[in-house]
């Protein structure tokens, strides 16, 4: 079924085993409840240590366990405290590094074990493996971090913004899916149906328990940290694990990942520590990269991991950098991530038009009006739900709140590769606003699809216009011959972002909103990098 489902697997070597619910002591002394996968063969094979908060049914039973077991590990496939029947209370990162270390010390301790650890896994899976290699035990020879997560803060947050779907998305994640799938089904559809009231509720704060069932005392305390320098946060962060790693470390990402920017931090880290790396990023989304990409990521964990841990390697890919290009539908090798290329502004006139004639002064270009009582909603880009991804912008772009700036028909294609960002020259009425900021293609049809974006804040005071820099992630893109670049502009994007009361209150306390009149200014500018010297 398996195969079936997921074509251009490689053929299963072995016939695999199961011992299912070990138990294994924490770093407390918890119980935290263990699946054994294995090969039915003779001889030694490399473990593959497996940790998540999300039960050990499906996917990850077939998926890690069984395709991993079939190909010649180990699989131990466990479920982190206080989730999956395991004992203990979950916490959303202070007891991974120490859990780790402990089933370690357990794994030494079985007749099986060959004293070769590796380790794999997507999303919190990817956290629990940073957290292992804050302090990497000696047997630890290769990782794999597919749609990776070690920044918490930066899942739920984006310069003090309130990532709320993405709050959303995970608490219905670590609160039901480890019960399984028919409970967490029923939460997603509950969340589904009272969705609008909750992102609508004044003030924002708690309104999910009305679809959860009760609060989350961990996710009320998420939602309540905007600033990153807080002492909750103290420690969240695995970010140093990478910047000195010798483990070699395989990522893999989605252009639509909502982990994509954590994904290219963690490699810009890693190759800065001179730790053997590669990177994949291909045209999925957060969940699609497990799914209609699982071929792909199965096919480059697998490879990695035999190179790795293995006696006799197949040998990988020439190059460390392979990414799919939008527009094109080709992949691409490269020899680092990201190649060189110059940045080309491109500034907004009057009339909605796009241009790369720099201007001679700041005047406004046009303005809109921002009401948070009927916020410009959010559509496609990178999510954790499915209904991330490409999409066609035409009902947001027709709203009277979203400016677009367009160039004309190109006259030869325009590849665009590595990190975008937006420079924002914007006043405001109130001195309180968010700007979300959009590239997308322009079809000879005009059908206008989202490649990347970003969010930023605006404290602006007077009538002077205030200056911000946005980041809208990274892309790998062809406009082709007679496609058009556009540059979306808005007031938010929700609720993939808590909107904005207009008065610089907290979004989660806010009963009273303001509409705000934002203008957009000539000398700002959207930064492309161009991989070539073709205008």
């Amino acid at each position: 079924m398996m195969r079936a489902t997921w074509r251009g697997l490689p053929a299963k070597r072995h016939e695999a085993g199961w011992e299912p619910g070990l138990v294994v002591p924490a770093a407390d002394g918890s119980p935290l409840i263990t699946d054994h996968y294995f090969p039915r063969a003779q001889g030694d094979f490399p473990t593959l240590l497996v940790r998540s908060p999300y039960g050990r049914g499906l996917p990850w039973s077939p998926q890690y366990g069984l395709l991993f077991a079939e190909q010649g590990f180990h699989v131990v496939l466990q479920s982190c405290r206080g989730t999956g029947g395991s004992g203990g209370a979950f916490d959303l990162w202070r007891n991974e590094a120490a859990d780790g270390r402990a089933t370690v010390s357990w794994l030494r301790e079985q007749p099986w074990f060959n004293g070769t650890l590796g380790t794999v896994g997507p999303s919190y899976l990817g956290y629990v493996q940073w957290a292992l290699a804050s302090d990497p035990p000696p047997e630890l020879k290769a990782m794999v971090v597919q749609v990776g997560l070690h920044d918490p803060y930066a899942l739920f947050h984006a310069d003090g913004a309130l990532r709320l779907e993405n709050a959303l998305a995970v608490g219905v994640g670590m609160n039901y899916q480890h019960q399984g799938m028919a409970p967490f089904l029923r939460a997603a559809l509950r969340l589904q149906r009272r969705l609008r009231h909750v992102i609508m509720a004044q003030p924002l704060r708690g309104a999910y328990a009305s679809a959860f069932g009760a609060e989350l005392p961990w996710l009320n305390d998420v939602m309540a940290h905007p600033d990153p320098k807080d002492a909750y946060w103290h420690g969240a962060s695995t970010a140093e694990s990478a910047e000195r790693l010798r483990v070699p470390t395989a990522l893999i990402t989605g252009w639509h990942d909502a982990l994509a920017d954590q994904t290219f931090e963690q490699y810009e880290r890693l190759r800065r520590a001179g730790c053997e790396t590669s990177l994949l990023v291909g045209p999925w989304t957060h969940t699609s990269a497990l799914q209609q990409g699982w071929s792909e990521v199965f096919t480059e964990s697998l490879a990695w991991l035999r190179t790795h841990l293995c006696a006799d390697p197949p040998g990988s890919r020439p190059t460390a950098v392979r990414v799919h290009i939008g527009g094109e539908n080709a992949w691409r090798d490269l020899d680092d991530w990201p190649p060189a290329a110059a940045t080309v502004p491109w500034y907004p006139v009057p009339g909605g038009h796009l241009t790369q004639q720099a201007p001679t002064d700041s005047a406004p270009v046009t303005a809109f009006r921002y009401d948070p009582a009927d916020p410009t909603p959010s559509l496609g880009g990178p999510l954790l739900s499915r209904t991330a991804g490409p999409r066609d912008n035409g009902i947001l772009e027709a709203r009277d709140d979203v400016l677009t700036f367009t160039g004309p028909p190109l006259t030869e294609p325009v590849d665009v590769l590595g990190p975008v960002s937006a420079r924002l020259s914007v006043s405001t009425d109130t001195g309180h606003a968010d700007v979300f900021t959009r590239l997308c293609d322009v079809d000879p049809q005009g059908r206008s699809v989202n490649v990347c974006d970003g969010l930023g804040r605006l404290r602006t005071t007077g009538s002077a216009p205030s200056q911000v820099t946005v980041r809208m992630s990274a892309t790998a893109h062809r406009f082709a011959a007679g496609h058009r670049i556009r540059w979306q502009i808005s007031g938010g994007a929700h609720p993939r972002y808590a909107r904005p009361p207009g008065t610089g209150d907290s979004p989660l306390d806010a009963t009273a909103f303001t509409p705000v009149r934002i203008a957009v200014h000539t000398d700002s500018a959207l930064l492309l990098p161009r991989s070539s010297g073709r205008a």
